[in-house]
């Protein structure tokens, strides 16, 4: 007989994992139940749910049956023959962003289960929509390097000015430090600018697009990291994707030089330039974040201003390095 879930996690619930956010106010039925008795029993009680009925042969569950197939079942069948027996499932360690991400690629509400099969509870849709929310406004606001949480986050357009100074000040610190070491790269190839003047008009240029190459490959690669996706399974593509964006960001160039600029050695410079720059744009994206990630801390402190820094770096030693050696 269909029955309100009882069932707790049992231990201690992680914070940000599923078994917070699982409810065990839900419909359970046994799978020689007729459908027609369950839905009969569904009325007069309270549940958080009853999109979905959890199946279970004691505690262990052994499928899940929507809404949708009891009301088109025969009253007389029994619920197994319109479960789903092998329902998607997570256990209650998972992360929720995690889990929120499998629910949508799925299309379907999860089950949490421990390592026996004992069922713990559903996650509510609505819930996991909410985990998104959450999680987006989080890894947005790291990204631009100013906050740590999701609640700072939303308040961040209303705090006074001292807070928004103490936010986002360190992280411009970091960028000035960096401009400085910048200005003394720069500043140690005198000799070559002075030969070929035109050289400085394209480091803004080469900076900018290893920096925006970078920036895709820190998004790809710190949603993937949250999910469960490891660097390995991403690297050899993310890096092809960098090599091949920055050939035909190369090959765009060079022409485009040409014909305002008439000169071969540094158009040529600049494309070799941004070949290179992109692709270790590219690496740098990835290793940071995976370093991060091994020393047991959030992947998205890896990017924002710190990424940019190292990236805008490399970047102009590489463009002066191939300058030098092509044009002077």
């Amino acid at each position: 007989m269909s029955q309100v879930a009882e069932t707790a996690t049992g231990g201690t619930r992680v914070a940000g994992s599923t078994a917070r956010l699982a409810t065990t106010r839900v419909p359970v039925a046994a799978p020689g139940e007729s459908a027609g008795r369950l839905l009969e029993d569904l009325r007069g009680r309270d549940y958080d749910s009853v999109a979905v009925t959890a199946v279970c042969e004691g505690e262990r569950l052994v499928g899940l049956v929507t809404m949708e197939r009891l009301l088109k079942a025969s009253p007389d069948a029994a619920v197994s023959e319109v479960m789903d027996t092998d329902p998607p499932t997570v256990h209650p360690a998972t992360s929720q962003e995690r889990a929120a991400w499998k629910a949508v690629h799925q299309g379907a509400v999860l089950a949490v289960v421990d390592e026996g099969g004992r069922f713990l509870g559903l996650l509510q849709p609505q819930r996991l929509l909410g985990v998104l929310l959450e999680e987006h406004t989080e890894d947005m606001a790291r990204l631009g390097g100013f906050m740590a949480t999701a609640n700072s986050a939303r308040t961040a357009s209303t705090e006074s000015v001292s807070r928004r100074l103490w936010h986002r000040l360190p992280w411009l610190l970091v960028g000035l430090v960096g401009a400085l070491g910048s200005a003394l790269i720069v500043g140690s190839f005198e000799s070559q600018l002075e030969q070929t003047v035109l050289i400085a008009f394209f480091i803004p240029g080469v900076v900018y697009i290893a920096d925006a190459v970078g920036t895709q490959t820190e998004t790809l690669v710190i949603r993937g990291l949250s999910v469960g996706v490891p660097v390995a399974r991403m690297v050899v593509r993310e890096m092809i994707t960098g090599v091949l964006l920055g050939g035909l960001l190369s090959v765009l160039a060079w022409p485009l030089i040409m014909l305002v600029w008439h000169d071969a050695a540094v158009a040529l410079a600049v494309s070799v330039a941004l070949l290179a720059a992109s692709s270790i744009a590219t690496l740098v994206a990835m290793l940071l974040p995976w370093a991060i990630t091994r020393l047991g801390r959030d992947p998205a402190f890896g990017s924002g201003p710190l990424a940019t820094v190292v990236q805008d770096l490399l970047s102009v030693v590489i463009y002066f390095a191939t300058a030098t050696v092509i044009v002077t």
